[in-house]
């Protein structure tokens, strides 16, 4: 339609996504016979930082309910990595999974399995709480958008996929100066994680899965990933992040502490 809005921003559905008045049209995920009623009661136990269905799929596509706010697109801008903005995407991840155990998992359901927790889990994981897809308001941290990818898991997996992002968990190689270090421990405060001793466990396991992913996505001959990967020295880079991580595991678990 004349009136629809291109909304731009995130890797998986390029020129696919629309924004109709107060709802978003976009290619609907396998899991969404699934997804749209988890999200409805999502809401109703309390969590507003979730769109909910706004139709019904038509053609394979779904309409969203619009949440309207900032979302900080690649370049990221400043402003999204001040310490407050992580805190508040911590903050937002622990009210979004103690909404999520109370409802009741599908877990027959076509989940995506592309960044699903291996061992799965009680709860269903978002699992690509990236800067495109959290909107903001007023610096803070309000919804999360695009399910895509949701599946069931841990909580510290999702988690573990946030702090990918949001920490971020790979070296300064871009000469960006955040303490990645002192970035860990206010993401883990913010939303409260129990089990530090064991949390980089998990998160070397979540970037194992990551590098899967985007090797796949290559494979298949994906053109945004294969110019991200070439734009990022591509596996060489990987093989440091992945060693960094090892190496620098205990100095991490000890930041937490």
């Amino acid at each position: 339609m004349d009136d629809d809005e291109p909304l731009v921003g995130g890797m998986a559905n390029p020129g696919a996504v629309f924004r109709r008045g107060d709802t978003v049209i976009r290619p609907a995920p396998p899991s969404v016979a699934a997804l749209h009623p988890f999200l409805v009661e999502l809401r109703a136990a309390g969590f507003t930082g979730a769109p909910v269905p706004r139709g019904p799929v038509v053609d394979g596509r779904e309409q969203l309910e619009f949440m309207p706010g900032d979302v900080p697109l690649f370049p990221e801008p400043a402003w999204a990595f001040a310490e407050p903005v992580l805190v508040s995407v911590g903050a937002l991840l622990r009210d979004f999974h103690a909404a999520a155990g109370q409802v009741t998992l599908d877990g027959g359901a076509p989940w995506s399995s592309e960044l699903a927790d291996p061992q799965g889990g009680p709860l269903l994981c978002h699992n690509d709480v990236c800067h495109e897809n959290v909107v903001f308001a007023d610096g803070t941290a309000r919804a999360i958008i695009d399910w895509d990818f949701a599946a069931p898991g841990r909580p510290a997996w999702d988690l573990a996929m946030t702090a990918w992002y949001w920490v971020p968990m790979r070296p300064d190689d871009t000469g960006d100066g955040l303490d990645r270090f002192s970035r860990l421990r206010l993401l883990a405060d913010a939303y409260g994680l129990d089990d530090r001793p064991g949390f980089m466990d998990v998160m070397e396991e979540a970037v194992g899965v990551c590098r899967t992913f985007v090797a796949n996505r290559v494979a298949a001959g994906e053109q945004l990933f294969v110019e991200s990967l070439a734009r990022h020295d591509g596996w060489p880079r990987w093989d440091r992040i992945q060693s960094w991580l090892a190496t620098n595991h205990e100095r991490f678990t000890d930041a937490m502490s």
